[in-house]
């Protein structure tokens, strides 16, 4: 192959293109023929090309032929060495190299042609090399396709290609490369190439090169060089690529060498504008270049390769950005299990929050927190969490549940504080009761038991595995920082605590789109507090319970705004029923009882008077905050007594404040009403003026349909997906992931809904929502605050529909900034400016 010659990454793959790079690039590449797609398919239906002209274009030397699709992730058949071997070349090598070294080229040649090609029993042919292991490799060959083994170099050679191109139009191949995303026309190009036997009486060995460390992407020449002993022409010890005192090295053998390899890679970084991963062999001191491939390597080389090489004005810093894709950068944030090292899988889930955590494993909350007290790290393992264990997954280091799906609580909670999480586990059998879990092979582990939680990769693995740390460095943040600079889409986090507002900080959130107040109330100080006032019987009764709700929720406030320093904050109103708050368990009530000093049988009757058929579609959001206004009276103080504080500390505060569960516009009306009563008397009191926005969250169906008469009192709308998923398939998010894998291997569903917003169906009514708010109010501000908003698939539709910004959680931050910033770059304008 000459530099001349037209090769395509279309026609004849990217192992050709890269070897004609190579060959423009100066480099010693062997003799290579590039065979085209739809030559390598005529192969496939029984046309031959002319094998006795190709054969004759290597004048007599072994040859290889290698796999060449146009996207190296595709796989493709395997390669096959020394096509061309035969009686002839083993005679002269008997004579040139010796008896052994003879014996061993052939026998593995004889070995991979009855297997692969011939496609005879592999139990037939695994001898090691030998005379007598040659001769009865032969023999069986002969035995088992009654013929003798092909001497012709140029029937070799056809068998080779035929068998070759028929395998890559196989069933099974065919669907594994559509597994790795290829399309179901996908081509094969394939690449013969002469030998480089690595043979002579001076340094002689094949090995590989790379200048990066595949796991951290710093500096380091990486690799392997396999010697000749000449003496017996036998392989001899892998020597080190550089100096190492544990051993020789190539760099102290043949130090020209050593130099002329560093500088092909240095050229073909700069000249291909990536880190290769080059296959080289010595022949007598003789350096050749076999091939070379893209560096494979983690998601933090990844980020640090592409910013060096942009910093470095190789690629530009828009290709950097692009060259990361969006998901990668959360195995980022978190702890990883080492890739490096053995892994002992005792049972797989949903990967719902990733990262990795190991602990001993705790059944309980309280356990959790006691764990947590003594200093020992535990993982809180549950069949389902409840509001009751968020003190439980703030004391864990992870989380496993048995059941659930990417947004059930437990990966939705998991996700907000960074923990690893795997959730609907359901090939473990959990007992409560013994306090243990069986694995489906059959091993019990028990309370105390350390495990390891691999939320990246939805894998719980038995013991403490080696973790390597979160990769926040110089590199991480230089992309991001790129990343905003050409992304036309804002990104908010949704934070709950003081933590979760730092956490948003740390990872430059613009500020904070959904403050979810309920969380706020499971502290063990004021669920007591919050429990008198569910058993209040009137609202003076309730009044008092909430007046010492107040203060703490002021001093929520106060460190949000504080912490996020004049960015703006939006704060959803108590929104979940109220019988999250209650025991729903004797053990609880009766402990309860104790704490309200009242009757068991009144706390019994009263948790059975606030049950619900449907919660979720019950007593809930802005239907509580009508029928117990006194909630949303103190939240509303709270919000602007606090608005009024941090303004006289920092930067001016113009809070959010959100109502959920909305589906007409007079719940709107009456709450407004309210609201504007506390702002004005907060005003009056404290002798200063402030301002605030009052939006609502769209969660159901009708409030996305009549948006329009909506959006007259409200001055944004954010779409709290989550929700209106499931009222919009009438699902549970909870339940949902029993089933939900079934649906979409079935083509029911292309993605889980929970976790790709379903632009057909739920996506309509954002569009409708949006399209209706805006109509009647232009200035209105448009968002998505559900879980939706870190997904990449999910960002793209919000970008192109013209909203304003995602909110999502702290720790899908980046993602959601990197992902913006790949649309803006793919598709420069959005369709509603266009």
């Amino acid at each position: 192959m000459t530099p001349a010659e037209g090769i395509e990454a279309a026609r004849h793959g990217w192992r050709a293109k890269c070897l004609q790079r190579l060959v423009r690039l100066g480099l010693p590449v062997p003799k290579t023929v590039a065979l085209p797609c739809d030559t390598v398919r005529a192969i496939a239906s029984g046309l031959m090309p002319d094998t006795e002209r190709l054969a004759a274009l290597f004048e007599g030397a072994l040859v290889s032929i290698r796999p060449s699709p146009a996207n190296p992730e595709w796989g493709g058949p395997g390669t096959v060495l020394n096509v061309g071997m035969n009686a002839a070349k083993h005679a002269e090598f008997v004579r040139t190299q010796g008896q052994r070294f003879a014996d061993a080229i052939y026998l593995g040649f004889v070995q991979s042609y009855a297997v692969h090609v011939a496609r005879l029993d592999p139990d037939m042919f695994t001898a090691e090399p030998s005379s007598e292991a040659l001769a009865a490799a032969l023999a069986a060959y002969e035995a088992e396709m009654d013929e003798e083994f092909p001497q012709s170099p140029a029937r070799q050679l056809t068998e080779v290609l035929r068998s070759m191109a028929r395998a890559w139009e196989g069933t099974t191949a065919r669907l594994l490369r559509e597994a790795k995303g290829a399309p179901s026309d996908a081509t094969l190009g394939l690449v013969v190439q002469e030998m480089a036997q690595a043979i002579g009486p001076g340094l002689s060995g094949a090995g590989t090169i790379q200048l990066i460390e595949p796991v951290t992407g710093a500096p380091q020449v990486t690799g392997r060089f396999r010697g000749l002993n000449p003496a017996n022409r036998k392989t001899g010890e892998t020597l080190y690529l550089v100096r190492d005192k544990r051993g020789q090295s190539l760099e102290e053998v043949a130090p020209e060498v050593f130099a002329t390899l560093q500088d092909h890679c240095r050229r073909c970084r700069e000249k291909l504008r990536e880190e290769m991963l080059i296959e080289f062999a010595v022949e007598n001191g003789a350096l050749k270049i076999i091939d070379a491939v893209r560096v494979q390597r983690s998601a933090r080389a990844l980020v640090r390769t592409a910013v060096t090489l942009a910093t470095e004005k190789i690629i530009t810093r828009e290709e950097a950005i692009l060259r990361v894709q969006p998901r990668a950068i959360s195995e980022l944030l978190h702890y990883q299990v080492d890739p490096r090292v053995p892994r002992d899988c005792v049972a797989r889930g949903i990967a719902a929050s990733p990262g990795a955590a190991s602990g001993r494993i705790v059944f309980s909350a309280a356990d959790a927190q006691a764990a947590a007290a003594r200093d020992e790290r535990c993982i809180l393992v549950r069949r389902e969490t409840a509001p009751e264990d968020i003190r439980g997954m703030h004391a864990a280091v992870a989380v496993l549940t048995e059941r659930g799906g990417i947004t059930s609580h437990a990966a939705v909670i998991a996700r907000g504080l960074g923990l690893p999480c795997i959730v609907g586990a359901s090939d473990l059998t959990l007992d409560l009761r013994e306090r243990r879990f069986t694995a489906r092979d059959g091993r019990v582990f028990r309370e105390g038991d350390v495990v390891t939680i691999d939320g990246t990769n939805g894998e719980v693995l038995s013991g403490a595995a080696e973790m390597l740390e979160p990769a926040l460095d110089e590199w991480f943040r230089t992309l991001l920082h790129w990343a905003d600079n050409v992304r036309d889409i804002g990104v908010r986090a949704n934070a709950d605590t003081p933590d979760d507002a730092r956490t948003a900080r740390m990872f430059e959130a613009e500020g904070i789109g959904l403050c979810r107040t309920e969380h706020m109330f499971f502290d063990e100080d004021r669920l007591t507090v919050m429990r008198e006032m569910i058993f209040a019987n009137t609202a003076k009764d309730r009044k008092v319970a909430l007046d010492r709700l107040l203060p703490m929720q002021r001093a929520d406030f106060i460190a949000l705004f504080d912490i996020m320093a004049g960015l703006p904050v939006c704060i959803r109103l108590f929104d979940p029923p109220l019988h999250e708050f209650l025991p729903q368990d004797r053990e609880g009530m009766r402990e309860l009882a104790e704490a309200l000093d009242r009757p068991l049988s009144e706390v019994m009757r009263r948790v059975e008077a606030l049950s619900e058929f449907n919660p979720m579609l019950g007593m809930r959001g802005v239907r509580l905050g009508i029928t117990v206004p006194e909630i949303y009276e103190m939240q509303a103080r709270a919000i602007f007594e606090a608005t009024v504080e941090a303004s006289r500390r920092g930067a001016a505060v113009v809070p959010e404040v959100m109502i959920p569960l909305v589906s007409a516009k007079r719940e709107v009306e009456l709450v407004k009403t309210r609201i504007d009563a506390v702002a004005a008397a907060v005003r009056t009191e404290h002798k200063t003026d402030f301002d605030y926005r009052l939006g609502v969250m769209v969660e159901t169906p009708r409030a996305a349909l009549r948006a329009g008469e909506i959006a007259q009192h409200a001055a944004f709308l954010s779409f709290g997906t989550n929700d209106l998923t499931q009222m919009t398939y009438g699902l549970s998010r909870d339940d949902a992931g029993r089933f939900m894998g079934a649906y979409v291997q079935q083509g029911v569903y292309p993605e889980d809904p929970f976790h790709v917003l379903d632009s057909d169906g739920v996506g309509e009514l954002l569009l409708i929502g949006s399209e209706r708010g805006r109509n009647a109010r232009p200035e209105v501000t448009i968002s998505v605050c559900g879980e939706h908003g870190g997904n990449p698939e999910s960002i793209a539709f919000c970008r192109r529909a013209g909203f304003d910004y995602v909110s999502c959680s702290p720790f899908r931050v980046p993602v959601a900034r990197l992902a913006a910033a790949h649309f803006a770059l793919l598709e420069p304008r959005r369709d509603s400016e266009a």
